[in-house]
């Protein structure tokens, strides 16, 4: 019987560079099918994504979850991120691939993800990332988590002022969240402001971008850190900033 034939992702070089300023080499591309592999088996047990044809995982869990860090990179050697709502492993997993110098945290509180994200990392001998099972409004009592981290990943997680409420707190000053969102306003904006000062941190900066493939719309919400005091009740107890953001 012949082996059935594995999808290929496409490699992009060019794509990358344009829009990334960055490139992968032949080891980055190699765990990137391995990673694309593991998904696909995983997903026949697990309902991880219903992303599963080789140019969309590409495009909205590589290359999507990549963009949003990619403005970070110079002068940020050694940093300690979490990704919080990990899921399958995104962005996480494609940002350890692309920087072993950085230090990864996967968080989920469904057990069964961080198990298999858990797996995914050992098949692929992955030493900078790590995953932690919890709710962010939990992990955030915790002194080794709280005020510890560089930089903080939410996609597709939750309303944004539920999502800074719950990466803030982790962040040592100066600290980076990222919220990565679709369609997104002004008053969108002004809305979170308000939010993110109540945490002691300030709307950074906003990136405004399309997809390089089929053109969607897509906006990264940069949030730093500026005061640890002011953020001594964040997050609120568990399900709180959910159902009641600020």
């Amino acid at each position: 019987m012949s082996e059935i034939k594995k999808p290929l992702l496409p490699e992009m070089l060019q794509m990358w560079q344009k829009t990334l300023s960055w490139q992968p080499d032949a080891g980055h591309l190699l765990e990137f099918q391995r990673l694309y592999e593991l998904i696909l088996e995983g997903n026949q047990q697990l309902n991880l994504t219903r992303i599963t044809q080789p140019r969309d995982f590409w495009e909205k869990h590589l290359w999507d979850g990549l963009r949003g860090v990619s403005p970070l990179w110079i002068n940020a050697d050694d940093w300690r991120v979490i990704d919080i709502g990990t899921g399958a492993g995104f962005p996480g997993l494609p940002v350890a691939i692309a920087r072993p110098d950085w230090q990864i945290t996967l968080l989920d509180s469904t057990g069964k993800k961080t198990a298999f994200v858990q797996s995914v990392i050992d098949k692929l001998g992955m030493e900078n990332a790590v995953t932690l099972t919890g709710r962010a409004e939990e992990i955030n009592r915790h002194p080794q988590h709280r005020a510890t981290y560089d930089l903080a990943l939410t996609r597709a997680l939750a309303p944004a002022p539920t999502c800074a409420e719950y990466a803030l707190p982790l962040l040592k000053i100066g600290g980076l969240a990222v919220l990565y969102r679709g369609h997104w306003t002004d008053a969108d904006t002004d809305n979170l402001s308000d939010t993110v000062t109540k945490l002691g941190g300030i709307v950074d900066f906003i990136e405004r971008f399309s997809t390089p493939l089929t053109k969607g719309e897509r906006h990264c919400i940069y949030l730093r850190k500026v005061a640890g005091e002011r953020v001594t009740e964040f997050p609120r107890l568990v399900s709180t900033p959910d159902r009641h953001p600020l």
